[in-house]
């Protein structure tokens, strides 16, 4: 009897991502190669984070996954999540397209659920708060847990195997004296295709 042989090769949605893969290395050679303006680099990153959310929401369908999207305003970064057997969120690490990315200082990330905008919540642990960064009581000094024991926040955006997406704007915004501000935005509307502003608009600094 001749052995079954294991079929080769990759799935549509593997070739797809790495076309989309190959466009936005392409597009930052460009930027980096001819420019340093401030404003192609955002615009860069916003047409990034399109294509890829894009990418996830298709994948998400096409291989029965729960996607999450964590987005934390105060370091600049996004990451994606997917739920494991035992429903909890974790990092997505099969693909290095969906691993963590992090703005430069000079970019801002505004995100908007349900036309409310969002701030990452970290009160707990700033300076006046009750607990540390242990969250061990400040005042006593008593232990009642570590860190690395909290679970990590739930993402705001989900991706699901039904093709829904949570509504939402995420604004990438630039702010400076003299070249000026600019803003560019990606957007939901609880399905694809995702709506994208990636024309400079100017904003007067707050």
């Amino acid at each position: 009897m001749i052995p079954a042989q294991r079929q080769s090769g990759f799935t549509l949605i593997e070739i797809m991502l790495v076309l989309v893969i190959m466009g936005l290395v392409s597009a930052y050679v460009v930027v980096n190669a001819f420019g340093t303006n401030p404003s192609d680099k955002l615009k860069t990153e916003a047409q990034r984070f399109h294509a890829i959310t894009t990418m996830a929401s298709d994948f998400a369908v096409l291989n029965q996954l729960q996607f999450g999207l964590v987005i934390d305003d105060k370091r600049n970064s996004y990451h994606f999540v997917t739920l494991d057997d035992n429903d909890n969120w974790i990092p997505v690490e099969q693909n290095k397209a969906f691993t963590k990315r992090e703005l430069d200082s000079d970019y801002a990330l505004k995100l908007q659920l349900d036309g409310f905008e969002w701030e990452t919540e970290d009160s707990l642990f700033s300076d006046n708060a009750l607990f540390d960064e242990t969250l061990s009581v400040s005042s006593d000094g008593v232990q009642i847990g570590k860190e690395e024991d909290i679970p990590p926040p739930p993402p705001q955006i989900l991706f699901l195997s039904s093709g829904d997406i949570t509504e939402f704007t995420l604004t990438f915004e630039f702010f400076d004296a003299q070249l000026g501000n600019e803003t560019f935005s990606v957007s939901s509307q609880g399905y694809l295709p995702l709506n994208h502003d990636l024309t400079a608009a100017d904003k007067e600094r707050p």
